[in-house]
């Protein structure tokens, strides 16, 4: 087998898109979604394109075109720029766009063959043209008739496939073709793969895997929300849905149970085969069994109580006559050989065959989504107290010999340098290739981040030997399964001139975000390690590859470029400068000389930390990046700033600040946003330059005009003076912004301004004093623009729940988190600080439980291994409960128990856990050191003298810090209810600590074809192209399917984009089915309580009412507004959609009162979060109306609709629909109001006179609730003409010729003047 068909079979991953589903792509997007992806451009091509299909055009608050703010990151001619470098990809050589459909059509077509297996009937398959037969045999084995098979072959016309052959090139395979399976001869390794697949069979449908964190499994609860509900309930029948939630849901309510977190599934409750499945004592088999074909010996005890003892041969298995005591290995009655372990034991047990039928029924009717592995694990904070079950292929695979190693490569480990260099160096030419290349990269970054994660573990556990086991503890070094870790730790004080340990835990991180940006810069010929940071139990481990040689020499020796002692001596390479330099441009660093040990100047295009090795492979490896990004001067080390250099938006702050380290950098966010903003300063001063020097030039010719002859002008020495002027008045807006460049922008820093042990040349200082400056001007940027700029979460662009969405939201402006506390001084500050008042409940939250997990690391580090789940939860005590007496706990009787009158002589006794450190911590002493990190770190202030005065003031919830202290710090609780309120006995116990994940970080590869399909898809939407956008996001999401498989966060994207765009093409059906494959795999990559997966329930609900699906709605959106309450609380913005949708689909149910408790809950977050004389505002007392009116309290509805006329007219005039729409409302509700009084008023007299007609109460019809629920998500659907859209096409064409022509000669002059510039240089 040659080396690249070795890759191919290795990296390729199973794409179960072309298998299990096929993607019809449409579905809807989120905010946060457009604030990642929306693009403000315009095309002339793409105006040609259809506009609409259908009657009218349905747009979308979120995808409209938004207006360009003072923050936003790019201008329309950057965009241009960007749109010229992405474009190749779909116009080059007149057809890469056909190119892509090809390929996505050939991915997406499917065929049906039939699979014939040995002593069964055929059945059918549908398959994909590029599957490969490899795949196909992974589909067989999920397959519910042939689940059971794992070793055999397949044939077509008697010829055995090729596993490494795609469907479509295999000659004679056509629709319809009849696929053989072949029995194979067993291996022992085939034997240990049967077993392990059957084993995990069993197990289909246990979430123990989910919880416990392996094999890629996590949870997921949608299906239990929405069996049962298909649309065809009768209208007659509504009346017998259950509309009334749980009281925890009701608002007001302050319950916050966490057991409804993971409800109780009934397809999760075991079937049981077996009692017992495990290896015999007699393995292995004797010499002379192994003649006649034996591999192992098993023992099973089956639901009958029948001891079985089964051999496993080259043939398959059969019974034996061995006992526990008598080892006969001759055939036992019935002598029956199978070559399935399934087979035997459904003949031998009547019981297992029945079960295990109804387990393989039950697992098949399963989701997809909810069967396919994560190619990233994900752990969940809470699990419930469950029974431990003998499973005898772990036991193997924890033994110490085996463990961690690849379950398909038994005894073998995996080169992961060599698999990862490869990887990146296969051919990208063709889309064909980038996406093979794409594939494998993550598929062997997907590998060996889970490999890298047990080894991590498995050496805080103590079970890897060190190479240095002479060492102290933190400064041991391993490796194990080719890979090296080490700990953040400073080793030999080599981080002390930045800050010891301290700089050593964050030089981990620095230095992985620098493998990220050199990664996705992805130069031809220059290698990164692969590198993973995992933090367990109170340790922080970094997993890197192996350079090979690099462990057969020192690194002074190896190092040919930087420098290894902080600039004393430097090296540098020609190769390496050569291969940097294409880097410098997109990292904007600086290429830059540093004096040596000998005071001669070394040239050098990254940071002096960064290490160039060659390998002994010949590749060119660079290491140490954590200098990647330019520092951050308002954080330092040690003060060297003099204040006169401190530019006053700084000093305003309070800045600089001390910080514990020296490795404090500013974000690629903020450098992108900061380099645009003075590009726009360069545009700025140059177009207004020119336009002063035209008109001066204009004055002058007239003024020749009239003293001089015409032809008496000296023409020449006129032009060259107006290009001096012109090349002058470039340099100067040069110089003003700080470029490095005199004739043209270009921005770049100086890794080194501020590193320890650089020096520069003295003839440089000018030039160092201006790099300074400019880093100066970027950290004021990021204190006087970024940071004002979170006051988008005014109009609800972003609207962060927890920790981690305000990260997010954060790092998006560019904002580092130890920012947090100038935030909060910005949002004291703020007039409207009360609209803001749940981001500074997230922030304040957000400060403690970070200075909490800093303590906790330390702490934990002193704990003994037996005592981890007492010392966890006497911590979770002290931080979170009420109690005053925390009370000690033994984690272990035996410890007390164990003392002899001998071991007490020598005094060597077992120490009790209550005379260890951290049992002495109490809450106080806790707070305290949480508010003096908050000062340290953070530099906030916490006024309160303990968490409980914290919790009053700002209204914090106890559950909500739970869940972020565990999410943050890997710690998994019991599922069960907190009394966080008593005061008499602790809340936690040692059983309530039920375990403790690694938190890992690691790189994100992705699919670079389908990430600029999906920006062009925005543009489109954004021009209201809408099916061109759908089409081009179909293609995104098969591309993204096929590098990273359906569970992943980009395919999420694409199907909240689809979802939405059918629902907005009014494809109910197709919205509905993607977004429900968005909320599954929100869940399982996500988690099932993120923000994003609460706000694509909320979508679904929508979907859902809108396909009939009207109780399904409501309980996807308790769902939801269960896991907001859990998360975030009631008092947020979020929740004010919830209980406007939630009063909507009761009222729709004719749930009047319970409607109106929600839309009164709605009315009350609305007139807070978005202002008393909003428009939301309005359209909340409006829906308030008309729940009054369904009722016939018309005084009630008189009173809310009013209230929104009024604000109508205030806000947007008497003309506007919304204003004589609630005008016309208001005079309806007159006249009832008046029919119902006379009609009352005729019942209480007594004097007969005509008849009075009965006051007709309205009642909710679906398509009015379901208008009113499209205007509460920002969806508005305007209705136009034939020849309205004819003539929106022509506008939209004719702006964007305009706006195209206008760009294009803004960039020849300014091409002109560049040329113009070189030539005068020349």
């Amino acid at each position: 087998m040659d080396e690249d068909t070795a890759e191919r079979l290795r990296e390729r991953s199973i794409n179960n898109s072309d298998i299990m589903e096929t993607f019809e792509p449409r579905a809807r997007q989120s905010n946060q979604d457009n604030a990642k992806t929306g693009i403000n451009l315009s095309e002339d091509q793409t105006a040609d394109c259809p506009v609409l299909h259908a009657e009218h055009i349905q747009c979308q608050e979120n995808l409209d075109q938004p207006e360009r703010k003072e923050g936003d990151r790019k201008t329309g001619l950057q965009h241009i720029w960007e749109l010229g470098a992405a474009l190749p990809q779909v116009v080059e050589e007149n057809g890469a766009e056909m190119n892509i459909r090809d390929i996505v059509e050939l991915q997406e077509t499917g065929f049906i063959v039939r699979i014939q297996p040995p002593g069964t009937e055929s059945f059918e398959l549908q398959v994909s043209g590029q599957m490969l037969v490899a795949e196909l045999h992974q589909v067989l084995m999920d397959h519910e008739i042939t689940c059971h098979r794992t070793c055999f072959s397949l044939q077509l016309g008697g010829a055995t496939l090729d596993s490494l052959t795609e469907l479509h090139s295999i000659q004679g395979l056509h629709e319809g073709a009849l696929i053989k399976l072949v029995e194979d001869s067993y291996s022992v390794r085939d034997a240990r793969l049967h077993l392990r697949h059957v084993c995990d069979l069993l197990r289909s449908l246990d979430p123990a895997d989910s919880y416990n964190g392996v094999n890629g499994s996590s949870l997921s609860y949608l299906t239990f929300y929405t069996r049962g509900d298909k649309g065809n309930r009768r209208a007659s029948e509504k009346e017998y849905v259950d509309c009334s939630p749980p009281e925890y849901i009701l608002p007001g309510c302050k319950d916050r149970p966490l057991t409804p977190l993971q409800p109780i599934r009934d397809d999760w409750k075991p079937l049981q085969c077996l009692r017992v499945l495990t290896m015999s004592s007699w393995n292995p088999p004797p010499g002379n069994r192994k003649m006649h074909g034996d591999l192992m010996y098993l023992n099973v005890l089956t639901m009958e109580d029948r001891e079985l003892n089964i051999t496993s041969s080259t043939r398959g298995f059969y019974l034996n006559q061995s006992t526990a005591f008598n080892f006969n290995p001759k055939p036992a009655v019935p002598k029956i050989l199978c070559h399935s372990l399934v087979e035997l034991l459904s003949q031998v047990s009547p019981a297992f065959r029945k079960n295990f039928s109804a387990l393989q029924k039950k697992r098949v009717q399963q989701h997809p989504y909810e069967r396919f592995a994560a190619p990233f694990q994900v752990f969940t904070w809470t699990a419930p107290h469950g029974d431990h079950t003998l499973d005898c292929v772990r036991v193997e695979e924890t033994h110490t010999s085996r463990m961690g190693q690849d379950k398909h490569t038994a005894g073998q480990s995996r080169d992961w340098n060599e698999e990862l260099q490869g990887c990146r160096e296969l051919p990208r030419n063709s889309l064909q290739d980038r996406l093979h290349r794409e594939r494998s990269i993550f598929k062997t970054s997907s590998d060996f981040v889970a490999a890298a994660t047990r080894g991590a573990v498995a050496v805080i556990d103590g079970n890897v030997m060190p190479l240095n086991p002479g060492e102290a503890p933190h400064m041991q070094m391993f490796i194990w399964n080719n890979l090296f870790f080490s700990f953040g730790f400073d080793i030999s004080e080599h981080y002390r001139p930045l800050g010891g340990n301290a700089a050593a835990h964050a030089a981990a991180i620095c230095d992985l975000r620098g493998v990220q940006a050199y990664a996705s810069v992805d130069t031809e010929g220059l290698h990164t390690l692969g590198t993973i940071v995992v933090d367990y139990r109170g340790i922080r481990v970094i997993a890197q590859t192996i350079v090979p040689g690099l462990l057969e020499k020192s690194q002074e020796q190896s190092v040919i470029y930087g420098s290894n002692d902080y600039g004393s001596t430097v090296f540098t390479h020609p190769r390496f400068l050569e291969l940097l330099d294409k880097t410098c441009k997109p990292l904007r660093i600086q290429r830059h000389q540093v004096l040596d040990q000998n005071n001669i100047p070394v040239e050098l295009c990254s940071g002096v930390e960064t290490k160039g090795i060659l390998g002994n492979d010949g590749r060119s490896y660079i290491l140490d990046l954590l200098r990647t990004f330019p520092p951050d001067l308002n954080f330092q080390f040690s003060e060297t700033e003099e204040a006169k250099d401190v530019p006053e938006e700084c000093q305003s702050f309070g800045y600089p600040q001390q910080h514990h380290h020296s490795l404090a950098s500013l974000r690629p966010e903020l450098i992108e946003a900061f380099v645009q903003h003075r590009y726009e300063l360069y545009v700025k001063m140059v177009a207004q330059g020119l336009s002063q020097l035209e008109e001066q030039s204009e004055a002058t010719e007239q003024n020749e005009d009239l003293v001089c002859e015409p032809g008496t002008r000296d023409t020449t020495t006129a032009g060259a003076d107006m290009e001096f002027q012109r090349r002058d008045l470039i340099v100067k807006a040069c110089k003003a912004v700080g470029s490095v460049s005199d004739s043209c922008f270009d921005i770049r820093f100086n890794p080194d301004i501020c590193s320890p042990g650089v020096r520069f040349s003295p003839e440089f200082a000018e030039e160092v004093q201006k790099q300074r400056k400019l880093l100066w001007d970027a950290a004021a940027f990021l204190l006087s623009n970024q940071i004002p700029a979170l006051r988008d979460c005014l109009d609800h662009t972003a609207l962060p729940m927890d920790g981690v969405t305000l990260t997010s939201v954060l790092h998006q402006h560019g904002v580092n988190v130890r920012y947090l506390g100038a935030l909060l001084r910005e949002l004291h500050r703020v007039e409207e600080r009360e609209r803001l008042s749940h981001i500074k409940r997230i922030c304040i939250s957000e400060v403690i439980i970070r200075s909490a997990k800093h303590i906790f690391r330390t702490y934990l580090q002193d704990v003994e291994p037996a005592a981890f789940s007492a010392a966890v939860s006497h911590f979770l005590n002290c931080l979170l409960s009420s109690s005053t007496c925390v009370l000690d706990s033994c984690s272990d009787e035996l410890l007390s128990r164990r003392r002899s009158r001998r071991r007490r002589s020598h005094g060597s006794r077992v120490p009790l856990l209550t005379d260890s450190m951290w049992a002495r911590l109490t809450p106080s002493e806790l707070w305290g050191r949480i508010r003096t990190e908050a000062g340290d770190y953070y530099h906030y202030t916490i006024d309160s003298e303990n968490i409980d005065e914290v919790i009053e003031k700002h209204d914090l919830q106890r559950i909500s810090l739970l869940r972020e202290i565990a999410i943050k710090t890997g710690i998994q609780v019991q599922l069960r209810e907190y009394v966080f309120e008593s005061r008499h006995r602790p809340v936690f116990g040692e059983e309530d600590v039920v375990n403790m994940f690694p938190v890992v970080k690691h790189l994100k590869p992705t699919a670079t074809d389908a990430t600029q399909l999906l920006q062009q898809a925005q543009v489109a939407v954004q021009q209201g192209l809408l099916k061109d956008g759908y089409e081009l996001i179909s293609q995104a999401l098969t591309l993204f399917s096929s590098v990273c498989g359906v569970l992943h966060e980009d395919v999420c994207v694409c199907l909240r984009l689809l979802g939405r765009l059918s629902y907005i093409l009014g494809e109910y059906a197709d919205a509905l089915s993607h977004q429900e494959k968005a909320v599954m795999s929100s869940e399982r990559v996500l988690g099932i309580d993120h923000p994003q997966t609460i706000q694509d329930y909320t979508y679904l609900a929508l979907y859902c009412f809108a396909g009939g699906q009207h109780s399904t709605s409501l309980q996807l959106l308790y769902r939801a507004r269960y896991l907001t309450l859990l998360v975030s609380g009631e008092d947020h913005p979020q929740v004010a959609l919830l209980d406007s949708m939630l009063g909507l689909v009761l009222h729709a149910l004719m749930e009047y009162e319970l409607s109106l408790k929600f839309l009164q809950n709605a009315l009350n977050l609305t007139s807070k979060y978005r202002g008393a004389t909003s428009l939301r505002h309005a359209h909340s007392h409006h829906l308030l109306a008309t729940v009054y009116e369904t009722k016939g309290e018309f005084r009630s509805a008189l009173q809310h609709e009013k209230e929104a006329y009024s604000i109508y007219k205030s806000q947007v005039g008497e003309n506007h629909d919304s204003t004589r729409e609630s005008s016309e409302y208001l005079k309806s509700l007159t006249q009832q109001a008046v029919v119902l009084q006379k009609a009352i008023n005729h019942i209480y007299s007594n004097t007969p006179s005509a008849c009075i007609p009965p006051p007709k109460f309205s009642t909710p019809s679906p398509p009015a609730i379901l208008q009113q629920l499209n205007l509460t998500c920002g969806i508005i659907l305007i209705p136009l003409s034939a020849k309205e859209v004819a003539d929106l096409r022509t506008e939209m064409k004719g702006k964007d010729k305009v706006q195209v022509e206008e760009l294009e000669n803004h960039l020849l002059k300014q091409k002109d003047l560049r040329t113009a510039h070189k030539g005068q240089q020349n």
